[in-house]
């Protein structure tokens, strides 16, 4: 049975208009470190992105930030960040974050947030690998995704062939006090082998 150690979290370089995503995202932070599940990030200070690696940090827990290089001075690279690498470009990015991570979650957040979110949605149902894709749903803002998503389904062009009938290419849930559970749930029907795979975007 495969352990949740790590969680890849995706999302805004800004706070976003509603006040209940920062703090949605603050809690975020503390759960992670109170379980002792390290966070993987993309390495800025600003937005939620900035909130989460704080939170996470001040209640003792582990970070891992990611960031490239062109990006170091537009999102303000998080220096307070112990485990920090400055990459040469997206590509190293996102290989390392894979690399790095046993799940993926996505908070709210612009197009950045959506591109990683699927890309990893995509590779899961190739079967590229068997990492849970989490979507939470705060306030209701994955929604219209979710429902696009299902449209998809529906008409017949998401294609899950190689999956196992049991496993969904991403999961959902309401709230960031249902992340850990839900991923943990979702780990231990993968064996580790499956999670040992190469990463995704090196194939």
């Amino acid at each position: 049975m495969a352990l949740l150690t790590s969680v890849c979290v995706y999302c805004g370089a800004s706070r976003g208009r509603d006040p209940i995503y920062a703090t949605a995202a603050e809690a975020f932070g503390r759960l992670l470190a109170e379980a002792g599940v390290r966070l993987v990030y993309g390495g800025g200070s600003v937005g939620l992105m900035g909130i989460v690696a704080r939170s996470v940090l001040a209640h003792g827990g582990g970070v891992s930030g990611i960031i490239p290089q062109f990006l170091k001075d537009r999102e303000i690279m998080l220096d307070a960040v112990p485990d920090l690498t400055v990459t040469v470009d997206m590509h190293e990015r996102k290989r390392l974050m894979f690399e790095k991570a046993d799940a993926f979650v996505a908070l709210p957040g612009g197009i950045g947030t959506l591109e990683e979110t699927v890309e990893m949605m995509t590779w899961a149902q190739l079967g590229r690998h068997a990492k849970p894709v989490l979507l939470v749903n705060i306030n209701g803002f994955w929604e219209p995704l979710v429902q696009l998503l299902g449209h998809m389904d529906a008409e017949g062009f998401l294609h899950k062939d190689f999956l196992p009938d049991t496993r969904e290419p991403y999961l959902t849930c309401e709230g960031v006090q249902e992340v850990i559970p839900t991923l943990e749930r979702a780990l231990a029907s993968v064996p580790e082998a499956e999670l040992d795979q190469p990463s995704p975007t090196l194939l």
